[in-house]
């Protein structure tokens, strides 16, 4: 069915890994005799701007020399420029305005598999891309079950630990058939070891990249601070409504994070951020009730798939959710609105929701796709608002 592939080794290591396991499978399978694999090293971040200590050079060394030893060829892509303008510069406007958006799933469905994705189709003309994001398709781990008229749906990968449906919650219905995830059906051990195998010992024994790489090892408030300017206001207490110290702007802060106010004995949180008064308020303690809320809205959410039909049918759904990729699952109810964005109601009340986070959800082992939270319901302080009130 398949006669080339394009592969997509990307930025980090799990993603050079496949190209091992795709060779592995060419050599193994009989029905995959006659692929064509290509490694393709896509460079988003412009090095010249980079103050940090991003690896991107070193990751594109590592692709190549990857590719230099399973005698396969080797093509470096650029995509910075789509990358500053529709990842990079909406993840400032949206920090400017208090919101913490998640780069990782906007860079998946606007460049990863779209501008990537759209040109090994159209300029190099590959039937099929393979990445190592560790996901799974209906379609099957080389598309063997592949049929567009049924639509292909996104699943969990077999390593739970390692599950990255979260961040291709975004991924287009169109790029999601033909992508093929080599890795979704194994451990990361087996990676490993067949990377071993394949004469790879170097790239296995590497670390993994975690954060966002344009900030490389600085932190972040070093590396925004290079994009936006100081907007300093005050730190006020949830309950007192006093004034606690000043902050050099609301950007520098996301909610549920500790706040480092000098002089007080309690450790304080972000509860809340108002951008019309430039106010943080902070919660004494990691585990104050306004730390905690039920219920959120979002914006359109994204279905991979197709919509739910109960909520197409009765307006309600339940899923199951997460809006940060490494904390466990939550049941949610989710109600439709007037115009098609959803209001969600959790069963039990989660710590920090954020506003420009995605939230994510799934029935079984299916992620159906992701809704980008927008507002916030009460928090569970504000709820019982008297419990806490001294008379």
């Amino acid at each position: 069915m398949w006669n080339r592939s394009q592969l997509g080794m990307l930025h980090n290591l799990d993603e050079v890994h496949n190209v091992s396991k795709i060779l592995y499978r060419i050599s193994t399978l009989p029905y995959l005799a006659g692929y064509e694999v290509i490694g393709v090293f896509m460079k988003n971040w412009d090095l010249t701007d980079e103050k940090g200590q991003c690896t991107l050079a070193e990751d594109a060394e590592d692709a190549y020399n990857v590719c230099k030893k399973l005698s396969i060829p080797f093509k470096e892509v650029s995509f910075v420029k789509e990358y500053w303008n529709d990842v990079f510069l909406n993840f400032i406007k949206e920090y400017q305005t208090g919101w913490t958006p998640n780069p990782d799933v906007l860079c998946n469905k606007r460049i990863k598999f779209k501008a990537f994705f759209e040109h090994c189709q159209d300029k190099i003309g590959f039937d099929a891309v393979a990445t190592g994001h560790y996901a799974k398709t209906s379609f099957g781990e080389e598309l063997e079950t592949f049929d567009a008229s049924k639509g292909v749906r996104l699943l969990k990968s077999f390593d739970q630990l390692k599950d990255q449906t979260f961040f291709l919650s975004q991924i287009p219905q169109d790029a999601l058939q033909f992508t093929m995830f080599p890795v979704g059906g194994m451990t990361k051990n087996i990676v490993k070891e067949i990377a071993n195998s394949a004469g790879l010992s170097k790239i296995s024994q590497k670390k993994e990249s975690t954060g966002i790489c344009f900030v490389g090892k600085r932190h972040f408030q070093d590396f925004i601070a290079d994009y936006i300017l100081p907007n300093p206001g005050p730190f006020v207490h949830i309950e007192t409504k006093e004034v606690l110290a000043q902050h050099q702007g609301i950007h520098n802060w996301t909610i549920g994070q500790r706040c480092l106010i000098g002089g007080e004995k309690v450790r304080h949180f972000v509860a809340e951020k108002d951008p019309t008064t430039n106010s943080i308020f902070v919660a004494p303690g990691t585990d104050h009730p306004s730390l905690y809320r039920s219920t959120f809205f979002t914006d359109r959410p994204h279905w991979i798939h197709s919509w739910p039909r109960d909520l197409m049918e009765t307006q309600m759904t339940t899923v199951k959710f997460r809006f940060q990729h490494t904390k466990p699952l939550i049941d949610a109810v989710l109600t439709l609105t007037g115009n098609n964005q959803l209001i969600v109601s959790l069963v039990q009340p989660t710590r920090a929701l954020t506003p420009g986070q995605y939230a994510v959800f799934y029935k079984g082992e299916e992620c159906l796709g992701s809704a980008r939270i927008i507002k916030l319901g009460p928090s569970e302080y504000h709820m019982n608002y008297k419990s806490f009130i001294t008379i």
